[in-house]
Order: C-alpha cells, then sequence, then structure tokens
C-alpha cells in the first residue's frame, strides 16, 4: 500500500486548511462549484455565506474586525481548483474578491545616475523599469515620479516612458541632481501609501546628502544608518523586497571625498520594493504578478520584515540519499517512529520536501547550510537542494510537487529518543557586505560590484524591521 506524505502546514492556507481537516463543507461546496461550472456571482456568494455564518470554524478566512478576507477566500478556492484533474481555475475579483494592485515608481535623476542610461549601453536599467511596470496587468493604476532633492511628478503618460529611449536627458532640470535626500523620499514614499500599493524605488542606494563638505565617511555611514533605522521603524507592517541588478556604466562618477572620474563598465543598481506586508505576500503568491519578484536578470535579492513563519514540509519516505530505516507517523507535527541506522555505518539520513518560496530568499541564501541552526542530541548535519523537474519521478511527484527544496539531515542514531529542530536564521545576508565599499575614490579594486556604504544602508532598515530571531522552525521527532 502506497503511504500518503506527511504535511506541516503553515503559510500555505489551503493545504493547511485541508491538512487539518477543518473545512470539509467548505472544501466540498468549492469543489462542487468548479466541477459544474457554476462560476457565477451567486455561487461566489453562497461559499462566503458558509463562511460568514459560521465565524468560529472559518476564523482564518476572516479579517481582525470579522468580515471575509476576499484574498484568502480567492487562495483557498485557487487551491481546491489547482487540486482537480485537470486543474481549474476561478478568478473571483469581479465579485469582491482581490482586486489588481497600484503600482508607484520612484525613478532616481541624480548625477551619478545618468551614465547608467546611455546610448551606445545595454539599457539594462531601463528595461529593469520597464519589465516591472508591464508585469503590472493591463488596467493597473501606475504612477512615475522623478526623485532625488525631492519627488516630482512625472510630466508624461506611461507609454510616453516606456518608449522613452533617452529618459535621463527627457527629465533634465528636474530637481537638484547633485543631492538624494533619502530621509524626505523614503519619507514620502511611506506617508502616501495606500492599501494594494506598491511602491517601488529604483537607486544606485548611495546616501549622497546636501552640504557634506568636511564630514567624515564615518559620520555619513552612521547617519546613514541611523536615518535608515528611523525612518523605517515609524511605519509597522511593511514589508521591503531590495534586488539588486548590474548594468553598464558609462559617464562621470562623482566619489564622496574624491575627484570626479569617467568611467565605463558594470555598476550595480537596485529596486527597493516596498508595500504592506499581505501585499507583499500577494506579490510572491498571485501568478499575475509572478515577475515581480522574480526577475531573470537579479543578482541577489533580499526580502525584510518577515517574522518567523511556518514551511510546508514532507518527508520523503523513499529517496536516494536515504540511509537506515524509518517509518512516518501520521498525527500533529513530524514523527518518525521505528527508526534504525545503517548497518554498517549506524547513521540515519532522511529527507524533507520544503516549500520556501513564501520566504522570498534567493538560492544563495537558502542552500547555504552555515545560514541554518541545527539542534538535536545525536548531531545531525544538514543539506539543501533546490527541487529540479528532473528529480520529479513517478514515484515521488506528490512528495515533490509545490516544493521547492530538499533538506537532508545525517547523524549517528545512538539516542532512543531524538528532536531534530532546523531553524534558518535571520541575519542580512552576506551578499550585502560583499557588496558594500568604504572607499568609492576610484574604480580599482571591488568598484565595478560594490556601493559605497550599501551595508550601512540596509543594515539601518535590517535593524528598524527584523523581526523575529529565526525566518522559520521545523522540528522532527525520532522514536527508536
Amino acid at each position: 500500500m502506497r503511504r500518503l506524505p506527511m504535511v506541516v502546514m503553515c503559510c500555505v492556507l489551503l493545504a493547511g486548511l485541508v491538512a487539518c481537516g477543518g473545512h470539509g463543507k467548505l472544501e466540498k461546496a468549492v469543489r462542487t462549484v468548479l466541477v459544474n461550472g457554476d462560476t457565477t456571482r451567486a455561487a461566489y456568494d453562497s461559499l462566503c455565506s458558509l463562511v460568514t455564518q459560521n465565524p468560529s470554524k472559518y476564523a482564518d478566512l476572516l479579517t481582525p474586525e470579522g468580515k471575509l478576507d476576499h484574498k484568502k477566500m480567492a487562495d483557498f478556492i485557487e487551491g481546491i481548483g489547482s487540486q482537480l484533474r485537470p486543474p481549474m481555475h476561478w478568478d473571483t475579483r469581479p465579485y469582491g474578491g482581490v482586486e489588481d494592485l497600484s503600482l508607484t515608481v520612484y525613478f532616481e535623476r541624480s548625477g551619478s545616475m545618468v551614465p547608467y542610461d546611455q546610448r551606445g549601453g545595454g539599457g539594462q536599467l531601463k528595461k529593469v523599469v520597464n519589465d516591472l511596470i508591464n508585469h503590472f496587468p493591463a488596467g493597473s493604476k501606475v504612477d512615475i515620479n522623478i526623485v532625488n532633492d525631492g519627488i516630482y511628478p512625472y510630466q508624461h503618460t506611461v507609454d510616453e516612458f516606456l518608449k522613452d529611449r533617452d529618459i535621463y536627458q527627457s527629465t533634465a532640470g528636474i530637481g537638484d541632481a547633485s543631492y538624494t535626500d533619502f530621509q524626505l523620499i523614503f519619507n514620502k514614499i511611506l506617508e502616501a501609501q495606500r492599501p494594494g500599493n506598491v511602491s517601488v524605488l529604483l537607486s544606485d542606494l548611495i546616501y549622497s546628502p546636501k552640504d557634506t563638505h568636511g564630514v567624515s565617511l564615518d559620520k555619513i555611514f552612521n547617519e546613514e544608518n541611523s536615518l535608515a533605522t528611523r525612518v523605517f521603524a515609524r511605519y509597522k507592517g511593511k514589508s521591503v523586497v531590495v534586488q539588486q541588478f548590474m548594468g553598464d556604466y558609462s559617464g562621470k562618477y562623482y566619489p564622496y571625498n574624491g575627484v570626479p572620474f569617467e568611467y565605463s563598465g558594470k555598476r550595480p543598481f537596485y529596486l527597493v520594493i516596498i508595500a504592506d506586508s499581505d501585499v507583499m505576500d500577494q506579490l510572491a503568491q498571485d501568478k499575475r504578478y509572478s515577475g515581480v519578484l522574480n526577475a531573470p536578470t537579479v543578482r541577489n535579492s533580499y526580502r525584510f520584515n518577515q517574522a518567523s513563519s511556518d514551511v510546508e514540509c514532507r518527508v520523503l519516505p523513499e529517496w536516494k540519499d536515504n540511509a537506515g530505516r524509518f517509518r512516518v507517523k501520521h498525527g500533529d507535527g513530524i514523527v518518525l517512529a521505528k527508526c534504525d541506522g545503517d548497518r554498517q555505518t549506524g547513521k540515519l539520513c532522511f529527507s524533507l520536501a520544503a516549500n520556501l518560496a513564501g520566504l522570498l530568499k534567493d538560492d544563495n541564501l537558502l542552500t547555504n547550510a552555515s545560514n541554518y541552526e541545527v539542534k538535536s542530541i545525536d548531531g545531525y548535519t544538514l543539506t539543501i537542494q533546490p527541487i529540479d523537474p528532473s528529480m520529479v519521478t513517478a514515484n515521488n511527484k506528490e512528495y515533490l510537487e509545490g516544493m521547492t527544496h530538499v533538506l537532508t539531515l545525517l547523524g549517528d542514531l545512538k539516542s532512543p529518543r531524538d528532536e531534530v529542530r532546523i531553524s534558518l536564521r535571520n541575519e542580512l545576508p552576506a551578499w550585502v557586505h560583499d557588496s558594500s565599499s568604504a572607499s568609492d575614490t576610484s574604480a580599482s579594486g571591488s568598484f565595478s560590484t560594490t556601493t559605497l556604504g550599501l551595508e550601512q544602508l540596509l543594515g539601518g532598515m535590517f535593524d528598524a524591521m527584523k523581526g523575529g530571531s529565526s525566518l522559520f522552525d521545523v522540528t522532527i521527532q525520532l522514536q527508536r
């Protein structure tokens, strides 16, 4: 008899509901509507009534005020539909469901930004912005602003912006390009946000305030760090994703404390994506916006402001790395019973398929075992690998489907009982330190891959929005 997968549900709403068995009546009603093709407003209203008439049973589909959460309802329906064969989809937005998000672009126009978009270059910077706008569905509200010493509305249409081959020339004279007031910009972005809005700042993230003559870099870095902490700590419930890109740079570079010099080569630039945490979750989960956070040219990325999340995990009863024997015990949590070590080595090795997509962390971070803490009596060690299509077979498809990574644990099976706890530490990723410089007076060394003071700026944001000490925790009980 084929064994069913063990499912530990957390942040993935539907699977958690189904696994807990608490929403059977609603699940059945949704299936009936989909199979019958009755995707009408009346059918949607009847499903909503089932939820609102049983608030204690369906509390996780309601807002804190006790009203139906249409976003969660849409996710629930989409989850049921995706399990059908063939899968079925129902867009409930016309019935009060998920609305299109709005986008506000803040395009930095400073002296150090102009060389990113020269006619002889590859145009990577402009393409990143154009792609961002195009990833929002047709009809979405899109506003564009030019920023430097202040924020200035772009005076042309979105279509004109998309077609503009010389955006810095066409916006010449807007604001004071000699400095960028990040304190003003971030405050105004956060103050202006409304529900459902995604605000994106395109910038080189070089802190260049006004009147810095004679001020040391250490003082500037401390000011930059404190400014970021102070600004973002004021706005609770926000989430920020910083994405790093590389672009062609050709023109004059203005160092903080030195003589301007000509430079032609690659330089990093950044998108700072700011939204309410639930909107950021929607960007990560809603297929309509899949290109926003998964742009193919992203070099590094990091999501700020995450509390510890639950992660869906499935034990892989049969896997190429497994050693020894165990039996998945069904019930609450992950329990492996009747564990027995390998006959030759005495070691036990087992693997979990996990869905880490909701964490919005890049694979460099997720697959580096040094970013995790593993606690156990018998000293288990962890390796992580992303799942690719070549791993999926007819025998393991039900375990790997919808999962992103395989977590493999290896230890000496000595204790009659053990508890293996895996935690992904909530720390500023190594790429931020590696992409930061303390001097930009020449184009030598790491100039092509670093940004002056990046670690201080993003470190201040991290301090303001750190959340818990870990991004997720998974515990596995082992029994002999």
